[in-house]
């Protein structure tokens, strides 16, 4: 296996695992006998969008990843056409689009029309969490965007993680409700 396809399969690996139990993520990924499968699906379309139009860091140990986006270098492409399609009929679903493609487009309304750092996923498996992992992927990530002159915006439904933010001076900019409370947060 080619030292890419390794990163690939660990950071997959950690945001599954990391993410299992997230309300947003399993809001988006169709609740059936195929949960599990579908969300790695996602993390796998997160990993290769954000390879393609942003940034993927993997902790030195290997145990902690982040996938930025950067909205401002997406383009039109036939692979990221291939990468939807593959999303809506391996992970949401048919029944599901028009409900997480309104989700989608409530979110994108609170972003910013200029270029920003996107924190689409962070995350440390769980055995590891609490070890300063996520801390120092953090650390780095919010270097990166500094030396580029970006904002950082992510948003969470994991109330715990709030804490962890503001830690970082984090402000919650925006609340809204998919049927569970989703914050969506700012660094300037």
């Amino acid at each position: 296996m080619s030292g890419a396809l390794k990163e690939k399969e660990r950071i997959v690996q950690i945001l599954l695992e990391a993410f299992e139990r997230n309300k947003s993520v399993n809001y988006i990924c169709c609740n059936d006998g195929l949960r599990y499968q579908r969300i790695r699906l996602l993390m796998e379309y997160a990993y290769d969008v954000c390879k393609k139009y942003g940034k993927v860091y993997l902790s030195d140990n290997k145990n902690a990843c982040a996938l930025i986006l950067l909205p401002a270098k997406k383009t039109f492409s036939f692979q990221s056409i291939i990468w939807d399609i593959k999303l809506v009929l391996k992970v949401i679903g048919l029944n599901h689009v028009r409900k997480v493609l309104r989700r989608e487009q409530e979110i994108k309304k609170h972003h910013p029309k200029y270029p920003f750092f996107y924190l689409w996923f962070i995350g440390v498996l769980p055995s590891q969490q609490g070890s300063g992992n996520g801390t120092s992927l953090l650390q780095q990530v919010l270097n990166d965007a500094r030396d580029m002159g970006l904002q950082v915006y992510l948003e969470t439904s994991t109330l715990e993680n709030l804490p962890w933010y503001k830690g970082f001076n984090f402000k919650i900019y925006g609340e809204l409700d998919f049927g569970y409370r989703f914050f969506l947060l700012k660094k300037s």
